[in-house]
């Protein structure tokens, strides 16, 4: 049975730890978080989540895009876990764009991100995936992958005049939509 986790909220010190890589991913502890964030991620109206903000030094994120409340033009996939993920390769063509976090609730920033980027991640049965990402969706997986490595989206915010609360960007972006 899976359960929705408490989110850990900017200033908990686990946000800025780096996460620890993932030994046995067939772990039972391992399979029950992924159902566990999984399901947090959708009830918090999410796009993606990792561990750590579920307060798990563990080296995997989930990635469930779907249009949702926060984000109603997301694509739609299927959630999918991202285990001991590596970032291979990333496009010189950057992009800004608006972005949220489940752990920094009611703000939003513009953050500058690759446009397209390689991963290479183990999924939850063991088998070694590689995927080109682009736009909204390899947006997600740099959110989620900095992450594990202890950085928020806030530390990619170029100036403080490219914050916004939640409620502005419902307003500004969202309604145009």
């Amino acid at each position: 049975m899976t359960k929705i986790l408490q989110i850990s909220q900017l200033g908990n010190p686990v946000l800025r730890q780096p996460s620890q890589v993932v030994e046995n991913v067939k772990a039972d502890r391992i399979q029950q978080l992924i159902d566990n964030l999984i399901s947090t991620v959708q009830h918090a109206h999410g796009v993606g989540i990792a561990a750590p903000q579920a307060a798990m030094c563990d080296r995997l994120f989930i990635v469930a895009s779907r249009p949702n409340l926060r984000y109603p033009q997301a694509p739609h996939m299927e959630p999918t876990a991202m285990i001991n993920p590596r970032i291979v390769a990333a496009s010189t063509e950057t992009v800004k764009d608006w972005e949220g976090c489940l752990s920094i609730p009611g703000i939003r920033g513009l953050v500058p991100r690759s446009r397209a980027i390689e991963i290479e991640y183990t999924c939850r049965d063991g088998k070694l995936h590689r995927q080109e990402l682009t736009d909204f969706v390899a947006r997600i997986v740099q959110h989620e992958y900095d992450h594990l490595d202890g950085i928020v989206f806030l530390d990619r915010v170029e100036s403080t005049k490219e914050l916004m609360t939640e409620d502005e960007y419902q307003q500004q972006f969202v309604k145009l939509l």
